[in-house]
């Protein structure tokens, strides 16, 4: 009796384990398409992986993969078109272990009556857009697509948040956004009694990866077992947000008390439908196709200007480090 008691004591006298650091890079500010890293801080799947996360905001792509070129921060969400542009230009040690959307976000916004029901019909149109989004670089490449030349729109820079009132008050008969915006924009349209209509690059040629879970070389290399931890804890935090949209915008109004629920879920229900799709369905959540890493490689290199031959998008890839991979 007494062995047990003092085995007992033991056992309450012993430290819990500590579990892992991970710092999260986001790509841009906290948000309802940023919501499976919340998910797995707040559902506890990152917990119950061993990992103690910690999030960082962001300003875009291109500084989310500095920092973890850097290794300020380990691991996060980044355009796979800027991991892309910046390793064909120099030696940045970040790598892509997972694709988030399988489909560009790129999207014309119009009003129903404006004449715009295809995007050929953006020719004589004036279009409102973001100066620093990423769409502006795919612009010309859409365009040209669909048999428009860029000299026939008249393209003006605005806010991000101005593009919806100039939208709907008839300053511009179209606008240049996210599909992570739809519902916010189908909200604005209705209040101005008018019907939105969107029309999807990804519908119109523009076909290839976008968001992905990208992390430091550092990061991978020193601590494999806890990137596979986080990688694995991860994917199951967006399945349990496809499933559990409700439960998903509450996780990020939780940690981002700014942000309500009602105004989260929007755009995490927009986002989702960048994540599951045709693409994914046929290919597996997080894989990355090679035949579709090409294509997207091809459109990059296309848009930014640069030789097709000067990066093999392979080399900016680890598939080893998804869920039931070898390695």
């Amino acid at each position: 009796m007494r062995f047990n008691i003092c085995a007992a004591a033991a056992l309450l006298a012993t430290p819990a384990f500590a579990q892992d650091q991970v710092t999260y890079q986001l790509d841009w500010l906290p948000g309802g398409d940023k919501a499976p890293i919340y998910v797995c801080i707040h559902e506890g799947f990152c917990e119950d992986a061993g990992l103690e996360v910690s999030i960082e905001s962001g300003r875009g792509s291109s500084e989310a993969v500095t920092k973890l070129a850097t290794g300020t921060s380990d691991i996060g969400s980044a355009g796979i078109g800027a991991v892309m542009s910046a390793a064909a230009t120099e030696d940045v040690p970040v790598t892509v272990v997972m694709s988030i959307f399988t489909e560009g976000p790129h999207a014309f916004y119009t009003l129903e009556g404006n004449g715009i029901e295809s995007i050929e019909d953006v020719a004589g149109k004036s279009i409102a857009t973001s100066p620093f989004t990423e769409s502006n670089l795919f612009l010309p490449l859409v365009l040209a697509d669909n048999g428009v030349d860029a000299s026939d729109i008249t393209l003006t820079n605005a806010d991000p948040g101005a593009l919806g009132p100039l939208l709907m008050t008839g300053q511009t008969d179209a606008i240049i956004a996210w599909l992570t915006d739809v519902t916010r924009y189908t909200d604005q349209a209705e209040e101005a009694g008018r019907e939105i209509v969107v029309l999807p690059w990804s519908e119109a040629g523009l076909e290839l990866y976008s968001a992905a879970l990208v992390a430091s070389d550092r990061f991978l290399e020193d601590r494999p077992e806890v990137a596979r931890r986080f990688v694995d804890a991860f994917q199951k935090s967006i399945e349990f947000a496809l499933e559990n949209p409700e439960a998903a915008a509450d996780a990020v109004a939780a940690m981002v008390p700014e942000l309500g629920a009602e105004d989260v879920i929007g755009s995490w229900t927009d986002a989702s439908a960048l994540i599951m799709n045709d693409v994914t369905e046929a290919d597996g959540l997080g894989t990355i196709e090679d035949g579709r890493l090409q294509a997207t490689w091809e459109r990059v290199s296309q848009a930014q200007g640069l030789d097709p031959a000067s990066l093999d998008p392979e080399t900016v890839v680890d598939r080893s480090f998804l869920p039931g991979a070898d390695g």
